[in-house]
């Protein structure tokens, strides 16, 4: 590479730059020797002059015998648009890089072809769906083995089967792979149908398009044969009729003329294999019932094993190219249904085939399943599937866009986050759906697809821009009031305490053990003992209703949830006369790694700083609450939850007297008996195993436990400040009569961050909140920076192949307006104070609050803010008046 560098408009003097390839280097190090050769100048674009010519991609080398898309590489590794020197030619320099930049900003695409989990992991990113399904973004082609998924997920269905480990019996409940009906192949003069297979394959891209919410995947093939091939499919699913999804497949024969067959078919043959450390239990969860076919078309039925969902799959395969139903055959085997179109093709000519997909169960549909879904299947197509898509996604980008000048990487990686959260949750909005958002989506099977504390971190996005995705979620929780109920008095305990992990019915899907990976051994699974999950489900009732203003859910479902949870921990606390204080022993806090106390007999934890915190939080909310209810609906609610005024004193009595660990130099105790811990050496460690985030796992591996140590998974003691307004955590505190010195904060972030290992992606994400609210600008952006990118790197060695995580999504956007934007809404009236990175220019987002839009525009020094309501808003602590559809420029330092 040669670069010839002018400081002055592209005038002598010049500084001359020679970077050369070195082949005893990987392609990612040689990259990285550009980037650091660069380092330090004002780059806007890079040129590239020898590309090799593809439709898909203008950015494309042949670098040492392999081929790269490097203008892709470079613009994730520097963060600027990569040109091909003949589009500059075309339509001159400024316009070929404003068009590449804005094509980056709203594209997710990937060259070439991987194996394992990364590819499982670009499948996960490059799911489509609509909340009521999500179809993996695997090759069509494909059939799952150890490189490839096509896993399909239905919101809400699940099924438990039971395996025997260690002689004992195991109950797993999974979100279930439902049959794969996006097959389509090809053959040449019938041979066997084509398969990905590497040693047939030229080239390969695949780019998710964001604003139409299409995946197209471009194949470049060369068969053993000498056949060469170019195939394109492009899926998309409706957002609109939501049982929908489409394929167009397009065959172009290059270089022979004959017997072509296009393959197509639905797989009933299917298992729960996603996830490699879940193989030793059972993963057949479906049953195949009838299988049918007629003309162009074939439907399979079943259902789930022991949940007994029933489901039934149809699709139809068309063309305008030639005519279907009179050429085709049908063949059956056990649990498959496939037909087979031959047609003769030409050279050069292009062929193209539409299959539409419609999938039921009986979770949303009581009866007549096989009548809703032929209807269905008679009245979709292709183009009225992206027509739906493009039209959604138009809406979701004029309403929910968040726009940042001058960061390319963080912009397509923001817009990739609220695609996702869509995918998993649109369909949600209809309220037709008993179901929520699930840790990973509906992109794979980790945790079982179970509903954690995660939704916490989405619910904000929801509530502000789709409140009835949030309110749906919020009575998924409702609906399985009764098990939180049973929950608790499976405990000995009163009121609601719901389960750490979530699916069908809303009983505890945590398990017993745990397979740790390092060691092979299956270990002791407390982590059913994390009961803040409870705190977060009232949490997030009172944020929603204080975001949307829905006093309604309020009256007839969020008081009554709250009063059985406020009940519940009113159960869980211990009285010590002595000290005049409340204790809440065997619990878990969100750290995770510890679980009890070392050398004892006894599980769970006392006094876990962020539950004690959150509790005397609720506390005090619901005391307010009831205080301005109406009398007649808090009768009604405190009926249903068996909440007596008594119990209200009780609560006034706790949330005053919680205990507290905290040491003479003001740091909070994780929980009782911290400080008693062993100092871990880090460093060691790290020298050791290299990557220490699952510091638990390493030393369970050598025979230690974690539970001896001062380590954390993630933010645990310091959650409630990236939860709660800084004075609202500090009113708990003094409110539980202890006073910390002036610069406590500090003092206890960095404690904690020295040892936090970021073992889960949430981590990351609370600590850069914090360590902005530390004033620590530089680490607060690292921070986040790392986690927007945690899914797109799969910077956990292949967690993402096993499903997206949903929580960091959620949150990156609430940092990006509610942390870096400044904009909150903590009281009823709107702050702003930005605290924007410093490589952004302004940010630029729509929310609404408490039914007011507001439109923001923050830059460093400027603010531009309108509201569709006369209003009033504070800037840096100083107030402004508002008046309707007229924007007010604001200018603060």
């Amino acid at each position: 590479m040669e670069l010839n560098y002018s400081e002055d408009s592209n005038k002598p003097p010049f500084r001359k730059f020679m970077i050369t390839y070195n082949p005893k280097f990987s392609i990612g190090d040689n990259l990285e020797n550009i980037k650091a050769a660069l380092t330090g100048l004002p780059i806007d674009a890079a040129i590239i002059e020898n590309s090799l010519n593809y439709e898909f991609s203008d950015t494309i080398i042949g670098i040492n015998h392999q081929k790269i898309d490097i203008g892709l590489a470079i613009a994730n590794m520097m963060n600027i648009p990569v040109v091909n020197l003949q589009k500059i030619k075309e339509v001159g320099l400024e316009k070929a890089v404003a068009q590449k930049e804005e094509y980056l900003k709203w594209h997710l695409d990937y060259y070439g072809e991987y194996a394992g989990k990364r590819n499982y992991g670009q499948e996960a990113m490059l799911t489509i769906g609509n909340g009521y399904f999500g179809l993996r973004g695997a090759y069509v082609e494909s059939h799952a083995d150890k490189d490839n998924y096509p896993g399909l997920y239905v919101a809400g269905v699940y099924n438990q089967l039971t395996t025997k480990i260690n002689d004992r019996d195991v109950v797993n409940e999974d979100l279930v792979n439902l049959p794969n009906a996006q097959y389509i192949s090809f053959g040449v003069d019938h041979q066997l149908p084509f398969t990905i297979k590497k040693a047939d394959i030229q080239d390969i891209y695949r780019s998710l398009d964001l604003k139409t919410g299409a995946l197209t995947t471009t194949l470049h093939i060369q068969l053993s044969t000498g056949h060469i091939i170019q195939v394109r499919a492009t899926k998309a699913a409706n957002m609109n009729e939501w049982h929908r999804y489409a394929i167009k497949y397009e065959l172009k024969p290059i270089n022979f003329s004959g017997s072509l067959q296009i393959y197509s078919g639905i797989d009933g043959n299917v298992i729960n294999g996603n996830v490699e450390r879940y193989q030793d239990f059972d993963q057949h969860h479906i049953d195949v019932i009838g299988m049918s076919a007629h003309d162009n078309q074939v439907s399979m039925t079943g259902q789930t094993k022991n949940s007994h969902v029933q489901f039934v799959i149809n699709s139809k395969l068309d063309s305008q190219s030639v005519e279907t139903k009179k050429l085709i055959d049908t063949t059956t085997e056990e649990g498959k249904v496939e037909q087979t179109l031959s047609i003769n093709v030409e050279p050069g000519k292009s062929y193209e085939f539409e299959k539409n997909v419609t999938i039921f169960t009986s979770k949303d549909e009581d009866t007549h399943l096989e009548v809703q879904a032929q209807k269905e299947l008679d009245a979709s197509s292709f183009d009225d599937t992206l027509s739906d898509s493009q039209k959604f996604w138009t809406n979701v980008w004029q309403h929910s866009d968040i726009i940042i000048d001058n960061d390319l990487t963080s912009q397509k990686l923001t817009r990739v986050n609220i695609f996702h959260m869509l995918v998993t949750s649109a369909a949600l909005a209809s309220g037709k759906l008993d179901a929520s958002v699930g840790a990973r989506g509906l992109h794979g099977e980790a945790y079982r697809g179970h509903i954690f504390w995660d939704v916490t971190f989405d619910l904000p996005f929801y509530a502000i821009h789709y409140p009835a995705i949030a309110k749906q979620c919020l009575l998924y929780r409702y609906n399985r009031l009764g098990e939180a109920r049973k929950y608790a008095e499976s405990e000995d305990k009163q009121g609601s305490m719901y389960p750490w992990q979530s699916g069908m019915y809303g009983d505890e899907q945590s398990q017993f053990v745990h397979l740790n990976p390092v060691s092979g051994e299956w270990d002791p699974d407390n982590s059913r003992l994390q009961r803040h999950v409870s705190i977060s489900v009232a949490y997030d009732i009172i944020n929603y209703v204080h975001i949307t203003g829905d006093q309604e859910f309020m009256d007839q479902y969020g008081l009554e949830m709250l009063l059985s949870i406020s009940k519940f921990w009113v159960s869980m606390t211990d009285y010590d006369k002595s000290a005049d204080r409340y204790d809440i022993h065997h619990v878990m806090g969100p750290d995770e790694f510890h679980e009890e106390y070392p050398n004892s007999n006894d599980h769970g934890l006392t006094n876990n700083a962020y539950t004690n915190i959150m509790v005397s939080w609720l506390f005090d909310k619901v005391n307010t609450l009831v205080s301005k209810e109406n009398q007649d609906v808090l009768k009604k609610a405190s009926d249903k939850a068996g909440f007596s005024s008594d119990l209200l004193d009780k609560m006034n009595d706790i949330d005053h007297k919680l205990r507290l660990d905290i040491n003479d130099e003001g740091i909070i105790g994780q929980f009782s008996g911290y400080f008693n811990l062993s100092k871990l050496n880090f460093d060691s460690y790290r020298k050791k195993y290299g990557d220490i985030s699952r510091i638990d796992r390493l030393l369970k591996g050598e025979g230690k436990s974690p539970d001896a140590y001062q380590v954390a998974k993630q933010a645990d003691t310091l959650m409630a400040y990236y939860e709660l307004p800084f004075d609202e955590v500090q009113e708990v505190i003094n409110r539980l009569g202890y006073k910390l010195p002036a610069n406590f904060f500090t003092t206890n972030l960095r404690f904690y961050l020295d040892r936090t290992t970021h073992g889960s992606t949430l981590s990351r994400i609370v600590y850069s909140v914090l360590d902005q609210i530390d004033g620590n600008m530089d680490q607060s952006w690292q921070l986040f920076s790392t986690a927007l990118f945690s899914d797109y790197y799969d910077i956990q060695g292949g967690t993402t192949a096993e499903g997206i995580h949903l929580g960091v999504m959620g949150a990156t956007l609430q940092i990006e307006t509610k942390c870096y934007g400044g904009v909150r809404f903590d009281s009823n009236e709107v702050t702003i104070n930005p605290h924007l990175p410093s490589i952004w220019n302004k940010i630029s987002f729509k929310e609404t609050y408490q039914g007011i839009n507001y439109n923001f525009v923050i830059g460093h020094h400027r603010i531009d803010v309108t509201a569709d309501a006369d209003n009033h808003i504070s800037v840096a602590k100083k107030g402004y008046s508002l008046n309707k559809n007229k924007m007010t420029t604001i200018t603060y330092k």
